[in-house]
């Protein structure tokens, strides 16, 4: 018998410029929102601070989200 043939599988899209777009971009939206909320209570230093805290990791799961399934 002969073998079936195979469908060739589709290569993952990964985009390395792409990926670094959306990790830098939501790292700064969030430290731009840490700003503004640090602005309004009265320390942009610590607005900046908690923004960064919060922005790195929310850099990283959303560029994963986007880009998991290229791994």
């Amino acid at each position: 018998m002969l073998a079936a043939q195979m469908e060739p599988r589709p290569t993952p899209k990964l985009s390395l410029a792409g990926a670094g777009s959306v990790l830098i971009g939501t790292t700064a939206a969030v430290i731009a929102l840490g700003i503004g909320i640090g602005w309004l209570l009265g320390s942009t230093a610590w607005g900046f601070l908690v923004g960064a805290l919060l922005g790195l990791p929310a850099g990283v799961f959303m560029t994963y989200k986007r880009y998991g399934h290229a791994l």
